[in-house]
């Protein structure tokens, strides 16, 4: 608990210096008036159209990734186990740049298509990796399949596609917080609402899924039901965030593990995990503007970060086994 409160005090903190620190300075008295609604000369513009929209965006795409990916990885009990890496995220890729480029959509219809198919590729993993059940390493092994197949159906598109179509496409797949509007953050809400409800209200029962199945099932959970609720409702939370930010990568990846340490693993890690993606998001966004030479998307300055942490923690695994 202890950590939590320090984890959202510390995302308040973030969250309101972006919305005073930019290209120019909003104090932080004119902040909370445009916060009140008020109309202040110069901070209404300022932090209302530009920054508000962006932090707003930028936590909530962060909770998606971070509650959807913790589950993913508590289910299975591997930490490799993340949307990033089985496929879930390349196939709402796959599916942007279809629609982008070979059926020449843009604007809600592409986020639609990205949705569906990160729906589609996670029950086809889920249906490949079935037998008597689905075993965490089957199920990441036909994943990463999934994934390679998602990314070179990717690659060939693109290679295809003419230069206007290709500069939206390749925007879209690098994850980015670049000109948020406050409508995009309707279907987060509704996303986090129902899925992350979802996941909240079956924790107890994620837990006992950390203890092994037969372990679980003993304490009463029913495993089967349990894992599909998981599975429908972390790749809704992921596809839907996907689809309105483009895959920010490694954030779901990465918090669940990071929550791990902070908090000792003790308790439950799907809150601490949401709260870590969140701050991810927001602190690797503002880094990207205005703490590194040149500018950079949300997606660029993550997956710099993230990329390492993968190489460390495939070698961890593979020599002891680890585990969240």
């Amino acid at each position: 608990m202890l950590m939590i409160v320090l984890a959202v005090v510390l995302l308040l903190s973030v969250f309101l210096l972006a919305l005073m620190l930019g290209q120019s300075f909003t104090p932080l008295r004119d902040v909370i008036r445009v916060l009140q609604g008020e109309n202040v000369s110069g901070a209404s513009f300022t932090v209302g159209q530009l920054r508000l929209p962006r932090a707003m965006l930028s936590v909530l795409a962060g909770l998606s990734f971070g509650l959807g990916g913790a589950a993913f990885q508590i289910m299975l009990r591997n930490p490799l186990a993340s949307p990033d890496i089985i496929g879930i995220s390349s196939g709402a890729g796959a599916a942007a740049v279809f629609a982008i480029v070979v059926l020449g959509l843009d604007g809600p219809i592409v986020s639609v298509f990205a949705v569906g198919a990160g729906l589609g590729v996670a029950m086809l993993i889920y249906g490949l990796s079935f037998r008597n059940g689905v075993a965490g390493t089957r199920f990441i092994l036909v994943g990463i399949g999934v994934s390679a197949m998602m990314e070179s159906f990717i690659a060939y598109t693109l290679s295809q596609a003419p230069a206007w179509d290709l500069q939206d496409a390749m925007r879209w797949l690098t994850g980015s917080v670049n000109g948020a509007q406050i409508e995009q953050s309707a279907p987060l809400l509704a996303a986090l609402a129902v899925f992350g409800g979802l996941l909240l209200a079956r924790a107890r029962d994620l837990e006992a899924l950390r203890l092994g199945d037969d372990t679980a099932a003993a304490l009463g959970t029913d495993v089967g039901r349990t894992r599909m609720l998981v599975t429908i409702s972390s790749v809704g939370l992921i596809a839907v965030a996907t689809a309105v930010t483009g895959p920010i990568s490694f954030v779901a990846f990465l918090s669940a593990p990071i929550a791990a340490r902070l908090t000792g693993a003790s308790g439950s890690l799907l809150i601490p995990s949401a709260l870590v993606g969140a701050l991810l998001v927001l602190a690797g966004d503002y880094c990207g503007q205005f703490l590194l030479p040149g500018r950079y998307p949300v997606g660029v300055v993550t997956g710099a970060l993230g990329a390492p942490y993968l190489i460390y923690l495939i070698v961890r695994v593979n020599r002891t086994g680890a585990s969240l």
